[in-house]
């Protein structure tokens, strides 16, 4: 194992503080439950891994390194320990590419036309959300639109604006206005 990324028992991968300041600039899209991701090994077929959708223990079984704790790292995270244990060993010098196929899903309820879950989209706000739900009904209170963040522990509804920014698993609501 390199020493930019030692290994616990558990396969928790940590890394060091020089590798993770170049991941960092690459994404802030963690990783979770119904995401689906691909890993690539350049020139190496046997290491390659399509569509994996990740699972509510946000692990990700790879040859040679074996399980991998995905939950909550970015994808130059997920880049980063795979380089980390393949190289030397397996490897001289690994170039691997992780890509996102498929986000997991954010939610639209109330007053839209088709109300569910949808595929995120980096860049989503509530108005492109709504646009994706089919529209507000002539109904919709467009000062009375609440998410509840999917990060949020009490899962406390805020109340938002049409440019506010959404992420993967959000709930959105849109209310009904009486006037």
């Amino acid at each position: 194992m390199a020493a930019d990324a030692p290994s616990t028992p558990a396969g928790d991968y940590v890394l060091s503080p020089q590798v993770a300041s170049r991941v960092s600039a690459l994404s802030s899209y963690k990783l979770a439950a119904g995401d689906v991701i691909s890993i690539r090994v350049l020139g190496e077929d046997d290491f390659t891994r399509e569509k994996i959708r990740l699972t509510d223990a946000g692990t990700v079984s790879f040859p040679a390194i074996g399980e991998i704790k995905v939950l909550g790292r970015t994808v130059g995270d997920l880049e980063a320990i795979i380089v980390a244990g393949l190289k030397g060993r397996i490897l001289v010098n690994p170039r691997v590419s992780v890509q996102i196929e498929e986000y997991r899903p954010f939610y639209v309820n109330g007053m839209v036309e088709k109300p569910g879950g949808y595929p995120f989209q980096p860049g989503l706000t509530v108005r492109k959300a709504a646009s994706l739900a089919g529209g507000f009904k002539e109904r919709a209170s467009l000062s009375k639109i609440f998410v509840i963040r999917e990060d949020d522990p009490n899962q406390r509804a805020q109340k938002v604006d049409l440019n506010t920014p959404l992420g993967p698993g959000d709930i959105m609501t849109v209310e009904e206005s009486f006037f």
